[in-house]
């Protein structure tokens, strides 16, 4: 299972890296991979990847955002993933990112995603349903190719992906 994991992670992060938001000095968000899901510390570690990496921070039922780097300070929220031990006035808001990797449990090509089920992203990037899509920050839906699916019902309150990288391809989402 470990090399499936970390070749999946190396396509991945060839694909992203080849991106306009990942090519950037942008803000680009991430998370800390937890039960199985796709880890993006290769992406991290890739020579064309010019962004500022942050890793999400809960903030009530929202999340914020902090930069982060391989040896800064981390915590535990209370669902003990790992976050930024920074205060959280020193964070970004999600609208001052120019990217975001979501992780996710599965995904249709329309951009519907299941999450883990706590609402934190659609919360947190909510006034992106007000706005003509594809927008910044870019939503892009991280996971295996094995996690799609036909269709996943969607909620008025969803908010859909712009895209979804798997190891195989970097795939479109078509409302």
């Amino acid at each position: 299972m470990a090399p499936a994991r970390i070749a999946a992670a190396t396509a991945v992060a060839e694909l992203l890296a080849a991106h306009p938001v990942v090519e950037s000095s942008g803000y680009v968000a991430g998370y800390w991979a937890v039960r199985g899901e796709l880890p993006l510390h290769m992406l991290l570690n890739h020579p064309r990847s010019g962004f500022i990496y942050c890793l999400p921070l809960l903030d009530g039922k929202r999340l914020r955002f902090a930069p982060w780097r391989f040896g800064d300070p981390l915590v535990q929220n209370r669902y003990g993933i790992p976050e930024p031990d920074v205060a959280p006035s020193s964070c970004l808001e999600p609208g001052q990112l120019d990217g975001v990797l979501v992780p996710l449990l599965a995904f249709d090509r329309r951009g519907n995603r299941l999450g883990s089920g706590a609402g934190y992203y659609d919360r947190s990037f909510a006034f992106l349903l007000e706005r003509a899509r594809p927008a910044r920050p870019l939503l892009i839906g991280v996971g295996y190719a094995f996690q799609e699916v036909e269709s996943l019902p969607a909620q008025a309150w969803d908010v859909p992906l712009d895209l979804v990288a798997t190891e195989h391809e970097l795939i479109e989402c078509r409302r």
